[in-house]
């Protein structure tokens, strides 16, 4: 693998930082130790009506002084902060890795806890970004709230996906070589994905659906096509248990020998609209790719066709997943511009249907790599929602839960131990900058909505 985690001066002063904070929390539970250690990059990933997810990694300096990551056990003590007792232990994990990944269940509804998360009785400290450490952080803060879920039965879990990127070998490139990029041995689009897949279906997870919204390849050659139909394929069937959209990678290259569209014999022809129907919820699928570019494009019959599938059932329940985001907020807060996301004529005109379909509540799209709900354009109630790479740091995908009292967000982080160490490594993407990019707020990543769907099944 390629260079990792943060820079040595970053690390050294998160050393003097810890030392200090080592002697600080519940009497007897934390000591400075004597051998070298950090736990650095705290962030609290996931927050559920009933649980919470903490990650962080632990560093040591080897003989040249070079941070390196350091193994080292996993605890994390918690109390109510309403409550006046220091935090107990709630998790404890003696098996030593740099990277952790603790999950603590059996929690109350929509209450605050303080925390406190431990490596070798050294407390876990937030990044120095402006996402986990800023003083109204909960990283910062040490203390979370747990979400009130939608009344009603639990209907649906459908998992949100994206950007795998199957054949890339170097990740966090932007242009020509620029910045400095990661490189793992296996490749680490197919460890991401078998992460992913094997995290779904697991009973804490539950999903019965999965929706991929683009970028499953890198350049849609037939081999990476193959290949990455073949890793979907051992969790469930195409156009049942699991289904696509085309990304930009995804779209066919000119030139290729065995396929003038590697990528739509395997999976769908381009710019094509896909229904599909879970019990009585719809999820449509777009084809926003371009022929030659970047940004999005919706072709005049596919937005026809959109408009007629809405048409004929306006109250339907909806989900739309397509790569591109869709409102203008996207466009002018990620760092390709405007001309990243869908082009405007078709997102205005998309969201107009919208107005006019008030069944539909969420529009899942990928491409940016990041986890952030922006506004819609146009007076529709509809979240548009982006979620983050499979194939890098944070390295995960959405739940969407739907209840009969309405929907529930929840972005994992992939718990495989590559997985964990490959998105602590390419924390370091963009300059250092992915964290504060990437990862997004508790609440874009962890929320709530009511809405009437008791017609469901």
């Amino acid at each position: 693998m390629g260079c990792c985690g943060p820079s040595r001066r970053t690390v050294l002063a998160a050393f003097a930082a810890a030392t200090l904070s080592a002697t600080v929390g519940r009497p007897g539970s934390v000591t400075a130790q004597a051998n070298p250690l950090i736990a650095l990059d705290l962030e609290i990933v996931t927050v559920t009506e009933r649980g919470v997810v903490l990650t962080w990694t632990t560093f040591g300096l080897d003989t040249a002084g070079r941070p390196v990551p350091a193994p080292a056990n996993t605890e994390v003590l918690l109390a109510p902060a309403d409550s006046s007792r220091e935090p107990a232990p709630v998790y404890v994990d003696d098996t030593a890795t740099p990277f952790h990944y603790a999950e603590i269940t059996g929690l109350e509804p929509g209450r605050a806890y303080r925390f406190l998360a431990l490596s070798n009785g050294i407390r876990a400290l937030p990044a120095p970004t402006l996402t986990t450490a800023t003083p109204g952080a909960p990283e910062a803060r040490g203390e979370f709230t747990t979400l009130v879920p939608p009344p009603g039965r639990l209907l649906h879990t459908i998992a949100l996906a994206n950007d795998v990127h199957y054949g890339e070998t170097v990740s966090g490139i932007l242009i020509a070589g620029f910045p400095p990029g990661y490189q793992s041995d296996p490749p680490y689009p197919r460890f991401m994905l078998d992460a992913v897949l094997g995290d779904l279906r697991a009973p804490d997870r539950g999903a019965t659906r999965l929706l991929v919204a683009g970028d499953l390849t890198n350049e849609a050659t037939a081999d990476e096509s193959r290949g990455v139909r073949a890793h979907l394929d051992t969790w469930g069937e195409l156009g049942t248990d699991y289904l696509v959209a085309r990304g930009n990678h995804d779209r066919p290259h000119a030139g290729y020998p065995d396929c003038a569209d590697c990528w739509g014999e395997e999976f769908l022809p381009r710019q094509q609209l896909t229904e599909h129907h879970l019990g009585e919820l719809r999820i449509i699928g777009l084809d926003t790719s371009a022929p030659e570019a970047a940004g999005g494009v919706i072709d005049r019959p596919q937005l026809d066709a959109l408009a007629e599938v809405l048409r004929a059932d306006p109250d339907r329940p909806t989900v739309v997943f397509g790569h591109h985001p869709v409102t203008a907020e996207a466009g002018l807060t990620n760092i390709g511009g405007p001309a990243f996301v869908l082009d405007r004529a078709a997102a205005i005109e998309m969201q107009s249907l919208y107005q006019r379909a008030p069944g539909v509540f969420l529009h899942h799209s990928g491409h940016t790599h990041r986890t952030r709900r922006t506004r819609p354009d146009l007076d529709c109630a509809v979240e548009f929602l982006e979620v983050g790479a499979v194939k890098e740091y944070p390295g995960g995908y959405c739940l969407l839960r739907v209840y009969e009292g309405g929907y529930r967000v929840n972005f994992y982080k992939t718990r495989t131990e590559e997985a964990r160490r490959w998105s602590s490594l390419t924390r370091g993407e963009y300059l250092g900058a992915a964290p504060d990019y990437l990862l997004g707020t508790l609440a874009d990543r962890n929320h709530a909505v009511a809405r009437d769907f008791s017609g469901l099944s």
